[in-house]
């Protein structure tokens, strides 16, 4: 792996990179991350109780929409014609955490590691909104690519903990 900040050109600004000679290839990225709450916001999502309305619902259009705008929202990223986002949720109950999985898919030049992150924070983001009158003191954290493939750089999975 290169260790060449690819961003900044050879005076050191900033730098929007070129994909034009780059292959299209089938590019799929995946992230996670989670939002922790009280037990009672968790029960209120588990039970379809909160006074916003579907939790899950929200957040999950917010993620995909989030995908879509991610070259809107980070300065060098390439406008990109996603053909698939998936926004998923799971409860854990021992640790009051909903976590939050998203992939990302297209045939282009260059990956989907931002899309799948900035979906993933967002769906966060959109669940803390949709609960914080019932908690304010939610906690947001470990968002993160789990695995990638396709391009120059091949496959990539993260290593369990």
């Amino acid at each position: 792996m290169s260790e060449t900040l690819t961003h900044l050109d050879d005076k050191g600004q900033a730098n929007m990179v070129d994909v034009t000679q780059k292959q299209v290839t089938t590019r799929e990225a995946h992230a996670v991350g989670y939002i922790e709450m009280s037990a009672l916001a968790l029960k209120l999502i588990k039970q379809g109780e909160h006074k916003k309305g579907d939790v899950f619902a929200i957040a999950r259009i917010a993620g995909i929409q989030a995908a879509k705008k991610c070259s809107d929202l980070i300065p060098l990223c390439h406008p990109l014609m996603l053909t698939k986002v998936h926004v998923d949720f799971s409860i854990d109950d021992a640790n009051n955490r909903v976590y939050v999985n998203t992939m990302c898919k297209l045939a282009g030049q260059t990956g989907v590691e931002m899309e799948a992150l900035t979906a993933c924070s967002v769906a966060c983001l959109t669940l803390y909104d949709m609960c914080k009158a019932v908690d304010k003191h939610m906690k947001i954290g470990g968002i993160e690519v789990v695995a990638k493939s396709g391009g120059k750089s091949g496959d990539w999975q993260k290593v369990a903990d």
